[in-house]
């Protein structure tokens, strides 16, 4: 508990959400499984108490949003995942309800954001570092979707960048989600200080 007191010190970390968009995990996602799999599990309201807390005790909070534009110009389409999500003109369509954050986050509109129209993690190529080094932070408590690539990539890119980073288990999900489950406790383990939701908010209070 030590170590996670020093963690979430406000001063020293942001919170960072991934994609926790209406048309990603919302009531307009194109991907059912994982809203389904964020509602089952709670992720939403979990992040949504995250931010909520985070935001009273000072923390700043980033959200890394991921947008389309309907010619895909800024989005190679060089994975089968992003091919088959491109045959809905739809997709996180920029400037539509589809890229706007869950209302379960509350009020958003003194948050931080970070936009990204290529690949599958919210470092390479975008201004986050920028705007997590201009806050003065070294931590990066993570939360949002998925588990199996943009949450990874989230923690692994912070790492990477040396910042330290807490991961709130309950706030995050993966497909299926005994895999994500086993993604905390085989690899995640080993990169983040791993607790829950509440730890952070009793910190926070």
């Amino acid at each position: 508990m030590t170590d996670l007191i020093e963690l979430a010190e406000p001063g020293r970390c942001a919170v960072v959400t991934m994609e926790l968009e209406r048309g990603v995990v919302g009531d307009l996602a194109t991907m059912p499984q994982l809203a389904q799999a964020a509602a089952a599990r709670g992720t939403l309201h979990a992040a949504g108490r995250l931010v909520g807390a985070a935001r009273s005790a000072g923390v700043p909070v980033v959200h890394c949003i991921a947008e389309w534009t309907s010619d895909r110009q800024g989005t190679p389409l060089n994975t089968p995942l992003f091919r088959a999500l491109a045959k809905n003109p739809a997709q996180i369509l920029a400037g539509t309800p589809a890229v706007e954050l869950v209302p379960e986050l509350g009020d958003t509109s003194n948050d931080l954001r970070s936009v990204r129209r290529h690949g599958l993690t919210p470092f390479p190529g975008t201004d986050l570092d920028a705007i997590l080094r201009q806050a003065g932070v070294d931590v990066v408590v993570a939360c949002g979707v998925s588990l199996n690539a943009g949450v990874l990539g989230l923690c692994l890119g912070a790492v990477d960048l040396g910042y330290e980073v807490v991961l709130p288990t309950d706030a995050t999900v993966g497909l299926p989600e005994d895999y994500g489950d086993a993604v905390l406790r085989n690899t995640l383990s080993a990169v983040a200080a791993l607790t829950k939701v509440d730890e952070l908010t009793a910190l926070w209070a």
